[in-house]
């Protein structure tokens, strides 16, 4: 992978290692998983607070009891640039999800829940293998309901060799003391920002709150890592990377997502405008025919013209997917 990083944001790789290993060698790792893990029994473990025994495989909006669902796991070569490199990021899908998207371009995985329940060491085997494949980063991929199990597998892959950057990779959708179980174990947050409006947030998302759990969520994930930073080959190690994606007739609410992340969080935060929205999930369902489309040339070039506006500067650098002229 051919690039150039702005000294500013560069990490030397001499001598790094990911966050997790201080919190392992103190003991601080294990005293986390295990209060992770007890409160599982009334679960707070996301924003809606069900409060079901997870201990004994009560489920609720998440579907998800005592053990996290793995749908998948391989060397992703579709993720940002400084997430694939030239080897792949180290993707863990895990199945069901907190939200409910209407328009979920993974709806198998997120809400019929295909795979299969694993133990802490059987995902611990996982990140292994995606290391000794090569992989520059293990990618945990809607972790948002599953934090205590993950953290439960992570110093079991740490005691056999683990040494990658972790990457979370979230709808944003998570609570807090959550995240502040993460704080000094998580390198990179790729979280998305889907939606400025609360309204439409309940139509699209089945989540009111989503829009301010989003803001409190990026605060807090900006607060332990700070904008994001790489080697000298453009590879991320610690950050904030954002996802925001574009949605027909802009019931995302863009522009004022691109302002408040460069008011609130920095003019550097470092952004993918992402233009692949399809037609997925319900929404061939005719309650949902405002979104039945693709996202036009122009609504892109609007969005970009937006985040500029708002003083961002550091854009996810490969190219947009052409979309039908059709459309415009």
């Amino acid at each position: 992978m051919q690039t150039q990083v702005d000294e500013r944001f560069l990490i030397d790789r001499d001598g790094y290692e990911p966050a997790y290993m201080m919190l392992y060698r103190s003991g601080e790792l294990q005293e986390r998983v295990e209060t992770a893990v007890a409160g599982l029994a009334e679960c707070r473990v996301c924003p809606r607070d069900c409060g079901v025994n997870r201990l004994e495989n009560e489920t609720a909006v998440c579907q998800s009891g005592r053990y996290a669902v793995v749908a998948s796991y391989n060397p992703h070569l579709g993720e940002e640039d400084c997430l694939r490199g030239w080897k792949g990021s180290g993707t863990i899908f895990f199945s069901w999800c907190n939200l409910r998207c209407v328009f979920c371009q993974n709806f198998d995985i997120s809400q019929e829940g295909c795979g299969a329940a694993l133990r802490p060491d059987q995902i611990a085997e996982i990140m292994l293998r995606l290391q000794d494949m090569g992989c520059h980063n293990i990618n945990f991929v809607t972790p948002e309901h599953v934090v205590p199990q993950l953290l439960e597998a992570l110093p079991l892959a740490v005691e056999r060799g683990l040494r990658l950057p972790l990457v979370y990779n979230t709808s944003a959708y998570d609570a807090l003391h959550s995240l502040r179980l993460l704080d000094g174990i998580v390198d990179v947050y790729m979280p998305d920002f889907k939606m400025w409006d609360s309204k439409l947030a309940l139509r699209y998302l089945k989540a009111r709150d989503y829009p301010e759990v989003a803001r409190q969520a990026l605060r807090e994930m900006h607060r332990q890592v700070g904008v994001l930073k790489m080697d000298a080959d453009g590879l991320a190690l610690r950050g904030v990377l954002v996802r925001h994606l574009l949605m027909p007739g802009d019931v995302a609410g863009t522009a004022a997502i691109m302002r408040w992340l460069a008011d609130t969080l920095s003019q550097d935060t470092y952004v993918n405008l992402m233009d692949q929205y399809y037609p997925a999930g319900k929404v061939s369902d005719q309650k949902y025919a405002e979104i039945n489309r693709r996202v036009t040339q122009r609504e892109y070039a609007t969005a970009v013209q937006a985040a500029r506006a708002a003083g961002l500067w550091r854009f996810d650098a490969r190219a947009p997917r052409r979309v039908l002229r059709w459309w415009n």
